[in-house]
């Protein structure tokens, strides 16, 4: 009775840390694909528009502006200038593996092509992220600017 009783604790305990590194990891490959998106922008100066979903993105702009619908043909931004970074990720597991949500403050200097430039730009950021295929992809987005900051100076997407 106490092995069998010692047997189930072992097994509840190690099922426990693989289901807690798992979620850890979730975390870990949302923040990276944040990052990731970051210095893509920084290096290529435009959007990756396979950062999006399949099924497309709503999205809130720094701009303001009513609730918008990208997909992948959109076009993302391009820049002629873009210097960014990435502070304070803090991602919520909502289910391991299928889906997140991802908290974090974006700082850049900013030139949107045909635009003026945004020195200041600084943004608090929640995305949505959903698993497809085996990469994570967005499928909702809010941008707000910080008191202090700038948001673009008005809605760059095409």
């Amino acid at each position: 009775m106490k092995n069998r009783f010692v047997s189930s604790l072992a097994l509840t305990l190690t099922l426990s840390v693989l289901s807690s590194t798992v979620m850890a990891d979730t975390a870990s490959e949302v923040r990276q694909v944040v990052l990731d998106q970051v210095a893509h922008m920084n290096q290529e100066l435009t959007q990756d528009p396979m950062r999006l979903s399949k099924d497309g993105s709503i999205e809130f702009f720094s701009s303001g502006g009513l609730l918008t619908y990208l997909d992948r043909t959109s076009g993302g931004n391009t820049f002629e200038m873009f210097e960014g970074s990435i502070k304070h990720i803090e991602v919520v597991v909502l289910v391991e593996g299928q889906a997140a949500v991802a908290h974090f403050y974006q700082e850049a200097m900013m030139q949107p092509t045909g635009l003026p430039a945004v020195p200041n730009y600084r943004t608090r950021v929640t995305q949505v992220f959903v698993k497809e295929d085996g990469d994570w992809k967005i499928r909702a987005a809010h941008w707000s600017p910080l008191m202090g900051g700038a948001g673009t100076s008005q809605t760059v997407v095409k």
